[in-house]
């Protein structure tokens, strides 16, 4: 199987939102992005895994750092993929190596003190993949890298809402624990999954965060590139829905894992191209009604 089926494969066995919204890219960047998405998977994967021990999961990770610079015998599958990636759209490679950073803070690290602390992993796993795929994408107006790292702490933020049961049971806390002091909801309430109006305050709470992340990632996309960020508002709209389907009910996380069935989705992909179709005539329209006035 070649480096491009192998990626084709992992992008499509992951059910990813992301890479639904590959579907708006060029055939030639949705190509690279599924060799980007697929590295992410690769590397979390290694983290996830329970059948490595804590040293393979290292050696591996390590075998990433390395082929992200260089190639070497027995290197990962997909090193020349990435090597090719970063050579094609000058990608800094420092973006692929917080990338295994911050997977592998999830070796060691269960637990963070602060939002300070736990933005440092949600930039390495989230915002580190955003400022990596615009570079793929393209833009021209600098400010779009801002856009990249508050969508990524939206998006994370809001996978921590929806996953903190499953990660509890993996002896993960993601919700920092000066926000769980605040609210009065102990590490042993999330051990037991005691679901109640502290609870609900609580996720309210990292809700509102993420929200402030995603209007602040919204006011920072240039206009000039709302087109070739048609991708990337296809993640920030289906994560708003999905953020907001689980207030609606309440934070039910315990009980169920909340998603968007297709329709929804495939809605929410129609909108977003509708909208930037309609943003595309506006130059025209305005032109039109300068020439009428002349």
């Amino acid at each position: 199987m070649s480096s491009q089926e192998n990626a084709e494969e992992i992008t499509r066995s992951s059910k990813s939102n992301l890479a639904l919204a590959f579907i708006a890219l060029p055939k030639e960047k949705r190509r690279d992005m599924t060799g980007f998405y697929a590295f992410c998977r690769v590397v979390d994967d290694i983290a996830d895994s329970p059948s490595f021990s804590r040293e393979e999961k290292q050696a591996a990770l390590d075998g990433w750092k390395r082929c992200v610079g260089e190639r070497f015998a027995g290197e990962p599958a997909l090193g020349a993929e990435v090597r090719r990636l970063i050579a094609k759209y000058e990608i800094p490679p420092g973006y692929f190596l917080e990338i295994i950073a911050g997977v592998e803070m999830d070796l060691d690290k269960t637990v963070y003190p602060t939002f300070e602390d736990l933005r440092i992993y949600c930039h390495r796993v989230a915002s580190a993949v955003g400022l990596a795929s615009i570079e793929i994408f393209g833009y021209r107006n600098a400010e779009c890298r801002r856009y990249a790292i508050d969508l990524g702490l939206a998006l994370q933020l809001t996978n921590i809402i929806r996953d903190v049961g499953q990660d509890s049971d993996n002896q993960r806390i993601y919700l920092p624990l000066e926000d769980m002091e605040r609210f009065g909801y102990s590490r042993e309430d999330l051990e037991q999954k005691l679901f109640n109006d502290k609870f609900r305050g609580l996720l309210e709470f990292e809700a509102a965060r993420a929200i402030s992340f995603y209007e602040s990632a919204a006011a920072h996309l240039p206009a000039e590139d709302r087109q070739s960020m048609t991708a990337a508002e296809i993640m920030r709209h289906v994560y708003r829905r999905l953020l907001a389907r689980m207030q609606a009910g309440g934070f039910r996380v315990f009980e169920k894992r909340y998603g968007l069935n297709k329709a929804v989705k495939l809605a929410t992909v129609g909108g977003v191209l509708f909208s930037n179709f309609l943003n595309k005539l506006k130059p025209a329209r305005v032109q039109e009604r300068a020439g009428f006035q002349r």
